[in-house]
């Protein structure tokens, strides 16, 4: 079976040039809900049965969703049904995730740290990993008890550690060297 990645691109290319630039924002929070819901395993078994048509397959899901779904979202949903591909909505909502950041330059950052970052100090840290990135940043935060202290970030496939795990790390591999 092909790669959900291969699968999941053409729906979440074909989405973003339907509803365009000014839509793309509230149509990616419905796509997010509705992978929510598809990630479900006991939604994915009863969608995947051969006795469950496609119309009680798309009923369900719309009647769980809790965000309102416009026809754009509906429209995925349905062809989504149709061709069987139910289970690649999650990856089908994270590639069109990437694409609308991508439009708006934006890049998603995960900020692992070894303390919960105050809500009064997160738009300074942003604002500096901002400038060390050079983009725009929509940050999580996860705690990471391992760090011991300090942060690591990472945004697509660069990582900034600036962690005492990871110093300490750099030290015993200049130690042992």
């Amino acid at each position: 079976m092909a790669e959900l990645a291969t699968i999941a691109r053409p729906y979440a290319e074909a989405l973003f040039k339907a509803v365009g630039a000014a839509d793309a924002l509230a149509v990616a929070e419905q796509v997010a809900e509705l992978a929510k819901v598809a990630g479900d395993s006991q939604l994915r078994q009863f969608a995947d049965s051969p006795k469950t048509q496609p119309e009680q397959v798309f009923t369900l899901v719309t009647s769980v969703v809790k965000v309102f779904l416009g026809d754009a979202a509906k429209n995925l949903l349905r062809t989504v049904i149709d061709n069987g591909r139910l289970a690649a909505m999650p990856e089908i909502a994270a590639q069109f995730h990437s694409l609308v950041n991508a439009r708006s330059g934006v890049s998603d950052a995960t900020v692992y740290s070894a303390f919960p970052i105050d809500a009064a100090q997160l738009p300074g840290v942003v604002a500096s990993l901002e400038k060390r990135f050079g983009r725009k940043l929509n940050a999580s935060v996860v705690v990471d008890a391992s760090l011991i202290g300090g942060i690591r970030v990472v945004v697509g496939d660069e990582v900034l550690d600036t962690s005492v795990a990871a110093r300490l790390e750099q030290m015993k591999v200049a130690l042992t060297a």
